[in-house]
């Protein structure tokens, strides 16, 4: 495999056009869009005509006039169009941990002989915070149940409330099988809730097909909504109306303005909501959404595998010998949109391939992530990739002294 041969399926590339929707500074091989995805490039002329129209001269009438007040479902149902869901199934508010509270008390609620959250021992370190958090405060029974990803199955029972998995694991970009724990779940009459952080916009989804019942994920990663942007909840419709939200805020009562003084919960959907939602953040995801609703999902998909794959070939050929170990799943289908390897110096080794303009993350204690976001990740780049990857390795670049110390953010 040489270079010339990954120009030559970059000119193939039925989304290579893609790309160009985006803002990829020249130079600069951007392999964190599992992290924080590129910007699209109508994102900015959006904000700028919220900020200076619709705030600056509409003022107060834009939650009407310019329909701000309809945003949390209007980008719900074009974001259940990605996921494998129904318009009045999703909607958009809050953080992910937010909504991962509010889904989890939900369920408990509906469960009240059961007293038990399961999950694996590796699911991602906030979900496992916010299920301690509210567990502590529910008091009682209430727990999280532990396991290793292997003993999911034999842990079920009909004591656990709810079985809580984050999709694609975080670290190793690892699959979980969505229907077949589903399922296995259903079996003991427990609820499933999935966290989509790492699959929507990297994985095909079909939430309805697979029956879930619950589900949460964030705006920020491969759906390019900007560092921070709102998250979206799922709630299968037959749950909505017994699924109340502990967070009884006045965007969720059935009726906002008229300013009651006892709750009443809006039907659907609309009683997750509870603060007003953030506007400029919203039209931001709504841009990156409309965008993604313009490709076909599959190809992505099967884009990001070959991508995938193309790396850890590449890094085989070229980097034996040098203290890699492939973390992921070397079968593609088994694996989300990255590639994680392992490396004893693996943060200093990022560090220094960022100073090269390569940009993966780092996850202890030692994984090197990277992703590859369908939509602006070209085969070229992998290539420019694992060549400074080789020589840094090779030269032990990554041994500057600045390198051993950790930056807030890694």
């Amino acid at each position: 495999m040489d270079r010339e041969t990954c120009l030559a399926f970059d000119q193939q590339d039925p989304l290579a056009a893609v790309r160009e929707e985006f803002v990829i500074p020249d130079g600069l091989i951007y392999l964190d869009g599992n992290s924080l995805g590129a910007l699209p490039r109508r994102t900015v002329p959006r904000l700028h005509q919220v900020i200076a129209e619709e705030w600056g001269d509409g003022l107060i009438r834009s939650w009407n006039d310019a329909h701000w007040i309809e945003a949390p479902v209007r980008i719900g149902d074009k974001i259940a169009g990605l996921i494998g869901a129904k318009p009045g199934e999703v909607i958009v508010a809050d953080s992910t941990s937010v909504n991962l509270f509010k889904l989890l008390a939900g369920a408990l609620r509906l469960q009240p002989g059961r007293h038990f959250i399961l999950t694996e021992t590796a699911n991602f370190p906030t979900d496992l915070y916010v299920a301690q958090g509210l567990t502590d405060l529910l008091g009682g029974n209430h727990a999280v149940r532990l396991v290793e990803r292997g003993q999911l199955d034999a842990a079920l029972d009909g004591s656990v409330a709810v079985l809580m998995l984050t999709h694609v694991d975080y670290a190793t970009g690892a699959i979980h099988d969505m229907r077949r724990l589903t399922a296995a779940a259903h079996r003991y009459g427990a609820l499933v809730l999935w966290d989509l952080s790492h699959s929507a916009g990297a994985i095909p989804l079909e939430l309805n097909d697979c029956e879930v019942d619950l589900a949460v994920g964030c705006g920020y990663k491969y759906l390019n909504g900007g560092p921070g942007a709102p998250a979206y909840v799922f709630i299968a419709s037959g749950l909505q109306d017994a699924l109340r939200s502990p967070l009884s805020g006045w965007m969720g009562h059935a009726a906002p303005f008229a300013f009651e003084r006892e709750y009443r919960p809006a039907a659907g959907m609309a009683r997750q909501l509870a603060g007003t939602p953030p506007v400029l953040s919203m039209m931001a995801l709504e841009v990156a959404i409309d965008l993604w609703l313009g490709v076909d999902q599959r190809e992505a998909r099967r884009k990001s595998m070959a991508l995938g794959d193309l790396f850890i070939r590449l890094v085989d050929e070229t980097c034996r010998d040098l203290g890699l170990e492939v973390a992921s799943p070397r079968n593609a289908g088994d694996r989300g949109a990255q590639v994680s390897f392992r490396h004893r110096q693996a943060y200093r080794v990022i560090r220094a391939l960022i100073d090269r303009g390569v940009i993966g993350d780092f996850r202890m204690p030692d994984i090197m992530r990277f992703g590859f976001a369908a939509l602006y990740t070209r085969y070229v780049d992998v290539f420019d990739a694992v060549r400074s990857l080789r020589e840094v390795l090779t030269t032990r670049a990554w041994e500057r002294p600045e390198y051993a110390t950790r930056m807030p953010v890694t």
